[in-house]
C-alpha cells in the first residue's frame, strides 16, 4: 500500500502563528514514528501505530506522506489501511516546502523523523518545540486567510 512520490489524547491549548508558508484552508498533520528498535516497530510501537489511527478515526484526511523508512511506513499503515489510502513516499530533500506544497487546501499527514520533523517546524516557522517525541500528534490548520492554528496532541498506549 505504497506509491512514491520523487524529488521535483489529549489536547493543549492551540497557538496561532502567521510565520510560515502554509497555503490557507490546509491541514498538516504531523506525527513522528512510533516506538522503534533498530528499523523495527516495538510492540509498544505497534499498538502507538494502532492508536495514531484511532486518533484520527473521525477527521478527513486526503493524503498520507512519509519518507521511505521502514518505521515511518510501519507507522502510517494501520491509518492507511483504516483510511483506504496509500502512503506516498516523498524524499527529505527541501522537505518543509515540499510538504506544504502537497498540503496545500488539503488535509494531509506526515509520518516523519525527529530530524526532517524538526525541519518542517523551523523551515515553516511553526511556534512552539516541534512534535519529536513518541506520540506527538500535532495538527497544523490554517484559515482562509492563513492564520495558522497548531493543535498540539499526544497518541497514549491503551
Amino acid at each position: 500500500m505504497f506509491t512514491a512520490l520523487g524529488a521535483a489524547a489529549a489536547c493543549s491549548p492551540l497557538s496561532r502563528v502567521t510565520g510560515h508558508s502554509l497555503a490557507p484552508n490546509s491541514r498538516l498533520i504531523i506525527y513522528r514514528h512510533a516506538d522503534r528498535v533498530d528499523e523495527n516497530l516495538t510492540p509498544q510501537g505497534i499498538a502507538r501505530a494502532a492508536a495514531f489511527a484511532d486518533a484520527l478515526e473521525t477527521m478527513e484526511i486526503d493524503a498520507i506522506y512519509s519518507p521511505g523508512i521502514q518505521r515511518n511506513l510501519d507507522t502510517a499503515e494501520p491509518l492507511a489501511r483504516a483510511k483506504g489510502l496509500e502512503i506516498t513516499r516523498v524524499s527529505v530533500d527541501q522537505i518543509a516546502r515540499r510538504i506544504a506544497r502537497l498540503s496545500a487546501g488539503q488535509s494531509v499527514v506526515w509520518v516523519g523523523n525527529s530530524g526532517n520533523l524538526r525541519d518542517i517546524w523551523e523551515t515553516l516557522d511553526l511556534e512552539g518545540p516541534p512534535p519529536v517525541e513518541y506520540g506527538d500528534l500535532f495538527i497544523v490548520t490554517t484559515d482562509a486567510t492563513g492564520a495558522v492554528q497548531i493543535d498540539r496532541r499526544r497518541v497514549e498506549i491503551p
